[in-house]
């Protein structure tokens, strides 16, 4: 049996201040939260159970996303009462899975278009005790690097460097044999990255890199977060959690879950559900659910949920808070 676990409870410090009212992985990309996105991904391969390993806001999930029935899914939430690294995290959220699983493990913190179902496919083809999808970046010093063998076993887990050995890092999904979970000590804080995949390389356990060089982005910055929202918007990332939905406008110009929409609407936008926007120009932005607007020009921006615009408004690079105040922030470093 295939169960997940999906790490949501990040602080999203790199994101404030749209962190500030919703935790990260509930931010809206192509209307959806990036958790939904995640979830779709999941039960595409047949995974029925999942965690979500919350810890920051962890209240903010259960309202929207419930026992999980509405996707088909079995969901169980794992809190975590202080930090306890990825590692441990996952070994508190397994817990509610069943015994001896095959575990995919998701990153709240990545969109990505990869193919679930082949690293599956992999994992089990090599008997692996870890399979991590890598991806291939213009530049991996930011990140630290992964390299493989011919064989695609992984040689090292390196942090990042000056000189990084191959552009493959670590992608942010990863399947797991539940008795590697077990290895992991409980209630402490315990590192994938820096612990747990470097001790099993040197130990000669099983660990192997399915690279794929489908779409894939950290949205862990405002920046990131608007380009992952346009980019599914305009067909250039994929994901099945769209497909379900029935959308008042569904193009490459912009999604909408609201029928009140008259202007310009263009760029990848996407637009939530009961908003109000008449005349508007809107350009490559993010517009949260109950948003109204009249006579107002907004590009690159992200307009929180319940957002009331002053008619007129010219909104450019900026976040807008649920009451109106505004922070420019999208395109600073």
């Amino acid at each position: 049996m295939t169960e997940a676990i999906l790490l949501v409870g990040g602080y999203g410090t790199r994101l404030r201040p749209l962190t500030n009212h919703r935790p990260k992985p509930m931010l809206p990309l192509a209307t959806l939260p990036i958790t939904e996105h995640q979830l779709a991904m999941a039960a595409k391969v047949g995974i029925k159970r999942i965690v979500l390993a919350t810890a920051y806001l962890s209240d903010v999930f259960t309202p929207y996303f419930g026992d999980g029935s509405k996707w088909g899914l079995e969901i169980k939430y794992a809190l975590e009462k202080e930090p306890l690294g990825t590692a441990g995290a996952i070994r508190n959220a397994a817990e509610l899975l069943s015994e001896g699983s095959e575990v995919v493990v998701l990153n709240g913190d990545v969109i990505s278009s990869h193919d679930l179902s082949a690293q599956l496919e992999l994992h089990r083809a090599n008997s692996a005790d870890i399979t991590l999808h890598l991806t291939e970046v213009e530049d991996a010093r930011a990140y630290g690097s992964v390299p493989t063998n011919s064989d695609g076993r992984v040689a090292a887990f390196l942090e990042k460097m000056d000189n990084p050995p191959t552009n493959n890092i670590n992608a942010g999904c990863y399947i797991f044999e539940s008795s590697v979970i077990d290895s992991i000590p409980k209630n402490q804080v315990v590192s994938v990255e820096r612990e747990t995949f470097p001790n099993l390389i040197s130990q000669g356990g099983k660990i192997f890199g399915f690279i794929d060089h489908s779409y894939w982005l950290d949205i862990g910055t405002p920046k990131a977060l608007l380009q992952g929202s346009t980019d599914l918007v305009k067909g250039i990332a994929a994901s099945a959690a769209l497909d379900r939905y029935k959308f008042a406008h569904r193009d490459q110009n912009y999604l909408s879950l609201s029928e009140s929409i008259s202007g310009d609407i263009s760029g990848g936008s996407a637009i939530g559900g009961f908003c109000r926007l008449i005349n508007c120009t809107v350009e490559g932005s993010i517009i949260s659910d109950g948003v109204e607007a009249e006579n107002c020009t907004i590009r690159n921006s992200f307009i929180e949920i319940g957002a009331k615009l002053p008619p007129n408004s010219t909104i450019s690079n900026a976040f807008v808070d649920p009451d109106g105040e505004i922070s420019e922030i999208f395109f600073a470093n």
